[in-house]
């Protein structure tokens, strides 16, 4: 590049040279691109779960046999805290919110996300409220007070170790994140759609992503609201949850459980919507009862929210209170039911492929379901009073959302990552993936339902040697070991195929929507340009002008 004189004055001065093109692991950390920003919400999400992972599998050599003195007491409640907060606010919310990031805007026919700097700051602030709560550990002790931080026992006075304090700011620095996270996508899915993408025709994981980015901003505000008062409780002797200064712990679980019961719809609505892709993809079939599906969708973010008091069945309310919350816990399975019947009526009579992401699909049905009735057994609050803090308990949390969410960004990812990558992960490390976690999944929860109803109470570090306990312990901490050895399989088809798998294409699945219509990896700039837009499978429509879906529509 030459150099010029400077007008009016004669004076030669430089051109101003190109800056060099950022590099290396600085392009990363400083991008606003959505797809990196995915990307890294991913990996944060794969460390948090190893972590989290070990922190289970701790748990579990602890629990093996009657009497174990592998953890003391004060050890394992922080390791139970850590590994709860950990699987809830650190790996659940944000691999979704990840696989969102990704995925929406190639969904829509978007360049980017609405507001990009937004995008990252509020990945970045994920980061830092996760790696200030695991600080906690070298700064005095983690929490110990479980992941949801009950009061009194997460009051100063019960609580004397800066864990609390940690666990409060670290949610707290998460929490504004995914509201940030959570208004992006809405923008974005909202403004930014292609000509033609009318919301009837949006895919049903986004708009499985638009319910859940609401209920982000009507409930994790109570989380947080909470948080912040639980701080000022601690360090300046406020009295908001304090019962013997005119506060109340119940208010504690009020607030907490506003925000808690939709989490549960705000981690599993967006496995729902991978699974409505997945599985008529797999299918050679469109989704059955599309309306209805995205109705259902919409009426459990609304009904969500009027359920929360069921988790407070023996704080006792009363029975007039317990009924109504009873009626309505019951009331909400029937749109959760209506998608399980579209999923079964999509695959019936179709072209199965059984691909690594349509078995664990078709396992989601199958664990989630199982999940979803002992939920409905909870919801019967004279039951729930017999098997509330036992693992009762803990066998249905996980069949909900490890069985239901986990299996489904597995199926998720299995059928996203040839578009992320460009490359094709191993269908036969896949299967080994899939059968080990299923086998270690059942092994460990199953066994938990018999726990709890012969008298196990969950948060405990040791057990008694009671007839049939040690046993199934024991078999519960086998399959553990063997989900862990699952998870590791994943991992090593995730670093296998990337350096050596087979090229994937730009739409290997012979897809319908619009992220297959791109490059795999995509451009920075996402599309050189997108296909009419008349349906809800515009590829489709491509593929077979002589019959496109468009003339089919109501």
């Amino acid at each position: 590049m030459s150099d010029v004189p400077f007008p009016g004055t004669g004076e030669v001065l430089p051109l101003a040279r190109p800056k060099e093109p950022v590099t290396g692991l600085l392009a990363w950390v400083s991008s606003v691109d959505h797809k990196k920003i995915g990307i890294m919400y991913l990996l944060a999400s794969l460390v948090f779960f190893g972590a989290g992972g070990i922190e289970a599998l701790l748990i579990r050599i602890q629990l093996a046999w009657p009497m174990n003195t592998f953890l003391s007491p004060r050890t394992f409640d922080q390791i139970f805290t850590m590994h709860g907060t950990t699987m809830i606010f650190l790996v659940a919310v944000p691999v979704l919110t990840g696989i969102a990031n990704y995925l929406v805007p190639l969904m829509i026919g978007a360049s980017d996300v609405a507001f990009p700097r937004l995008n990252a700051l509020s990945l970045w602030l994920l980061m830092f409220g996760g790696l200030l709560l695991y600080f906690s550990f070298i700064a005095g002790g983690a929490p110990a007070a479980g992941w949801f931080s009950y009061a009194p026992l997460s009051e100063k006075a019960y609580s004397t170790s800066p864990g609390v304090d940690y666990y409060s700011l670290g949610l707290l620095i998460a929490g504004i994140g995914s509201v940030i996270a959570a208004i992006n996508l809405i923008v974005t899915i909202i403004k930014l759609r292609a000509p033609g993408l009318s919301v009837r025709r949006l895919p049903l994981f986004v708009w499985m992503v638009l319910v859940t980015q609401i209920l982000i901003i009507l409930a994790l505000p109570a989380l947080n609201a909470s948080l912040v008062m639980l701080l000022i409780d601690r360090r300046l002797n406020a009295h908001f949850f304090q019962a013997q200064s005119g506060g109340s712990a119940i208010l504690w679980q009020h607030f907490f459980w506003a925000f808690g019961h939709p989490e549960v719809y705000i981690v599993v609505l967006p496995a729902f919507g991978m699974i409505s892709e997945v599985i008529p993809v797999f299918s050679r079939k469109p989704i059955f009862g599309y309306e209805y599906v995205a109705a259902s969708t919409v009426a459990i973010g609304a009904l969500g929210f009027l359920v929360w008091a069921h988790h407070m069945f023996v704080v006792g309310l009363g029975h007039s209170i317990d009924t109504m919350f009873a009626i309505s816990s019951m009331l909400i399975a029937v749109p959760t039911g209506v998608k399980i019947f579209n999923w079964i009526a999509t695959m019936w009579n179709g072209s199965i492929r059984l691909t690594t992401a349509m078995l664990f699909a078709v396992a989601f049905l199958i664990v989630f379901t199982i999940g979803g009735l002992s939920g409905v057994t909870l919801a019967v609050f004279p039951i729930d009073w017999q098997v509330t803090d036992t693992y009762y308990l803990v066998a249905h949390l996980h069949y909900v959302l490890f069985g239901g969410t986990v299996f489904g960004i597995f199926a998720g990812l299995y059928y996203w990552f040839p578009k992320m990558s460009g490359r094709m992960l191993s269908e036969k490390l896949g299967r080994w993936h899939f059968w080990t976690m299923l086998i270690g999944f059942n092994m460990t929860f199953f066994v938990m339902h018999f726990l709890g109803l012969m008298g196990m109470t969950r948060r405990v570090y040791t057990y008694p040697n009671l007839p049939g306990w040690g046993l199934l312990n024991m078999i519960a901490t086998i399959g553990a070991v063997i989900m862990g050895i699952s998870s590791l399989i994943f991992l090593c088809n995730i670093v296998v195929s990337l350096r050596q798998g087979e090229v994937a294409g730009d739409n290997p699945w012979d897809g319908w929507s619009l992220e297959w219509a791109t490059t795999s990896p995509p451009p920075v700039h996402n599309f050189d340009r997108i296909p009419p837009i008349r349906s809800r499978r515009p590829l489709w429509d491509l593929a077979h002008p002589e019959n496109p879906d468009w003339k089919h529509e109501h």
